[in-house]
Order: structure tokens, then C-alpha cells, then sequence
């Protein structure tokens, strides 16, 4: 079982080797592409990206962009669970479906993340969550207050 702790430290300040400098450490809202270059694709681990990009902050936005399904490609989608229960079984039931197999075509789909210290998790919910269910095509984040200088 693999959990993101994206926001891992965030109560005493402390990023490691990220310091001042850290992309998201900005005095505005950041867009933010999930996955970066590599977008929202099979095979890429979107726990470690989480970790590896936190800590996110309120109004941040999350752009997923993946290609729309064609005969040689698996489809995508995004889901937004509802609890930390169903993020750790993807269990799709009362999941919120952010973006169907073609909506991260292009310029992919903005999520602005509205609610500050409440987890949000995010799945492929393709295939029953197949994707998901292996545990890369899913990650959460705890949007925290940025605090202004």
C-alpha cells in the first residue's frame, strides 16, 4: 500500500533540500501540471510526484492532461474520492468524476483546490480502476494556507 504524504513536514516548516527556493514556495496561486512533462499516464508513480512537488497550497490549480483514447492507447480519466478508505481500495462508487477519456486532451481540465487542510485523492477510475488499483494513477494532497510575508 503506498500513501502520498505530499504535505510531510509542513507543520514545522521543514523542506528538506527544497529550501526558499522550492517552485511551489510562491506568494500567488501556482498552476500546476500533474505528472509534468510525463502528464497523466500509465506507469508513472503520481505518489511520488506528489511528494516530490508539495506542499500545495489553497486556490492552487492541478491541470491534468492526458491523450484522448485512440485504438492503441488505454484510456485515462480522473476521479476525486471521497475518503482515505476508498483511495486505499480505489473504490469508484462515490467518487466524483472530474474529467471523462477525452476531457485531457489539449490543454487538459483545471481542479482548483477549494478546501484548506482536507485531503483531496485522486484516481484513474478507467477499467473498475485498474489503474489506480496498482497504485500509480492515484495521490492525494492536503492543501495548506499560504502564509504571506
Amino acid at each position: 500500500m503506498a500513501l502520498s504524504t505530499a504535505n510531510k513536514g509542513w507543520q514545522f516548516g521543514n523542506w528538506p533540500s527544497r529550501g526558499p527556493y522550492h517552485p511551489n514556495n510562491t506568494q500567488t496561486s501556482n498552476r500546476i501540471i500533474v505528472g509534468d512533462s510525463y502528464h497523466w499516464n500509465y506507469g508513472f508513480n503520481y505518489t511520488e510526484w506528489a511528494i516530490k512537488h508539495g506542499p500545495f497550497y489553497l486556490n492552487d490549480t492541478l491541470v491534468f492532461k492526458y491523450d484522448p483514447p485512440t485504438p492503441n492507447t488505454y484510456p485515462h480519466s480522473v476521479y476525486l474520492l471521497p475518503n482515505l478508505q476508498s483511495f486505499i481500495k480505489c473504490d469508484l462508487r462515490n467518487a466524483q468524476k472530474l474529467g471523462n477519456a477525452t476531457q485531457g486532451a489539449g490543454e487538459g481540465f483545471e481542479f482548483v483546490l477549494k478546501r484548506p487542510w482536507q485531503p483531496h485523492y485522486f484516481a484513474c477510475g478507467e477499467h473498475n480502476g485498474i489503474h489506480c488499483k496498482n497504485g500509480t494513477m492515484k495521490f492525494f494532497v492536503m492543501p495548506i494556507y499560504r502564509w504571506y510575508k
